[in-house]
């Protein structure tokens, strides 16, 4: 759900314009804040010379006053769907408001743009030119306050909308619940048989998650994990790392290569990553003893060198990230591809220990459904809940696309989740496929199973438009405050949720239709532990 943020966050309810007066090449770029998040919209392009060229932006301005439609009810009593109209009314005159401002702004600009021009200052004196911009100054500085005010207006239009809207979704729930009740109640006279033939029909199905977690099975270490990402191993720097309940350290050999060793000395079981690294070696700090890549002692300072060697894992470099095998079944040759689709650029890598299993953060990540209820103070903010959400998957794979949401969605062993988010209208993300989308972000969720109730989460976020977002000072710094937010939002829940399994709930007591991804994902584990010939979805062992 990390990602989903950053799309919402991207996507501003208001658009910006600015009108073709030159034919020279320009850029425009605005930052604009808005509540719970930072929205960044770039144009770049050359602007025509022709006057009478319709610009593409225009149409972003050009919005009808809503004024004179505005709701007859003052005085009135109003029932729920009434007050619902009146507040998409407030919504409706706020965006407009708000894009009058923005367009004040921009006027201001040229005006002040008008100004510095070099032919200007031939017939304009020092002085004029200094109280012109000294105006303009004030004005811009008035129109960007109003902009806020219109912020925050929005903003309250938006709660009250989202109020309404659950009240309306509350209602139309009530009716429906006592239809179907009234439709499945079965009447004195129903047979017994007949009964039973419909229960038959309708099975309960369920997986069996609870208790505390077992240990894990040496099977599910017989794969190529991602541990790090590349910009945070540099020659001279180690990272500490858990998995599968051990202690790693990762650093760079002599020849650059990264290395994958335990991360205790053989000496005093100091841990190394406390050390330092020496010409390629990892030195313990406790009494100098270097080690290197493969786990050699190759310096032992102030007594006789020891054959020593510490236990080292299979640790190789691709497409930005570090991978290691930690199983003993001798690693494959190849490694999976976690590169963006073509087009897209990296814009943020993150990462983070959270304090959960790393089935249960899975199981979140693979679901969808849980947004408009879950993330009410971030992306999902103002969402309607949809009267059906569905996650459509070929038959026997373990990837598929969310129905109403337009993002495709995949789950890739052994633990990580691929996604990509089609932006499809500010603010929201339903109504289309991403294939009818211009604008997309793509994340990648990496969950490491540091122990049974510890995970290192790396994230990988990437966009197909506004690369100019990758030069703003740091960014990196938002890009990692929104994903905060975002899986906060969802911690408080899984932590809840962890801490009742390991009293004996079943986290997965009653699988329902948008669950499907999350449950391949549980049948795909369950048959590695089990040893099965043939994993399911389309995998073999």
């Amino acid at each position: 759900m990390t990602a989903i943020a950053t799309a919402g966050a991207l996507s501003l309810p208001i658009s910006l314009y600015r009108s073709c007066k030159t034919s020279s090449k320009k850029r425009l770029v605005q930052l604009q804040g808005v509540k719970g998040g930072f929205g960044v919209f770039a144009v770049f392009g050359e602007e025509s010379s022709l006057g009478d060229k319709k610009s593409p932006w225009g149409t972003l301005f050009d919005v009808e006053d809503p004024r004179s439609k505005v709701p007859q009810c003052k005085g009135k009593f109003l029932d729920v769907y009434q007050a619902l109209e009146v507040a998409r009314f407030d919504i409706q005159y706020c965006d407009w408001r708000a894009r009058q401002d923005l367009l004040t702004i921009m006027l201001l600009h040229e005006k002040v743009v008008e100004v510095l021009n070099p032919l200007a200052r031939e017939y304009k004196s020092i002085g004029t030119m200094k109280k012109e911009l000294a105006e303009l100054q004030g004005e811009l500085a008035q129109a960007h306050k109003q902009v806020h005010i219109s912020e925050a207006r929005v903003a309250t239009a938006l709660d009250k909308l989202a109020y309404m809207e659950e009240l309306v979704n509350d209602k139309l729930l009530e009716d429906r619940t006592t239809t179907e009740s009234n439709l499945a109640s079965p009447s004195s006279s129903t047979p017994t048989k007949s009964m039973d033939t419909m229960k038959n029909k309708l099975p309960r199905k369920s997986l069996d998650v609870s208790g505390p977690v077992r240990p894990y099975h040496p099977r599910l270490k017989n794969f190529w994990y991602p541990v790090a990402f590349t910009t945070d191993l540099k020659d001279d720097t180690m990272i500490p790392i858990d998995c599968f309940e051990e202690p790693w350290v990762l650093f760079r050999g002599k020849d650059g290569n990264p290395g994958c060793v335990q991360n205790t000395c053989a000496h005093r079981a100091c841990p190394l990553h406390l050390g330092s690294v020496n010409e390629g070696r990892i030195q313990c700090p406790y009494h100098g003893w270097e080690y290197t890549t493969d786990g050699k002692c190759e310096k032992m300072p102030s007594t006789r060198l020891l054959n020593v060697k510490i236990k080292s894992l299979p640790c190789l470099e691709q497409e930005g990230m570090i991978w290691i095998w930690p199983g003993n079944d001798p690693p494959t040759t190849t490694l999976p591809s976690l590169q963006p689709p073509s087009g897209f650029q990296i814009h943020a890598e993150i990462v983070m220990e959270l304090p959960v299993e790393h089935g249960l953060l899975l199981d979140n990540l693979l679901d969808l459904a849980h947004a408009p209820f879950t993330h009410t103070s971030t992306f999902a903010k103002g969402w309607t809940v949809p009267s059906l959400v569905k996650f459509f998957t070929p038959a026997s794979d373990l990837q598929g696309y969310w129905d109403p949401y337009p993002i495709d969605m995949e789950f890739r062993p052994p633990c990580m989740v691929l996604s990509t988010i089609g932006i499809s209208k500010p603010g929201k993300l339903e109504g289309q496929s991403t294939r009818e989308c211009t604008t997309h972000l793509h994340q990648l969720h990496v969950c490491l199973p540091s122990s049974r109730k510890k995970t290192r989460l790396l994230y990988r976020m990437s966009l197909d438009f506004a690369p100019v977002l990758k030069h703003i000072p740091f960014m990196q710094y938002l890009w990692r405050h929104f994903a905060e937010q975002v899986l906060n939002e969802d911690l408080r829940l899984v932590i809840g949720q962890q801490e009742r399994m390991l009293n004996g709930a079943n986290v997965w007591n009653w699988p329902v239709i948008y669950d499907k991804l999350g449950v391949r994902y549980r049948l795909w584990r369950d048959a590695v532990e089990r040893g099965a010939k043939q994993l399911p979805f389309g995998k073999s062992m």
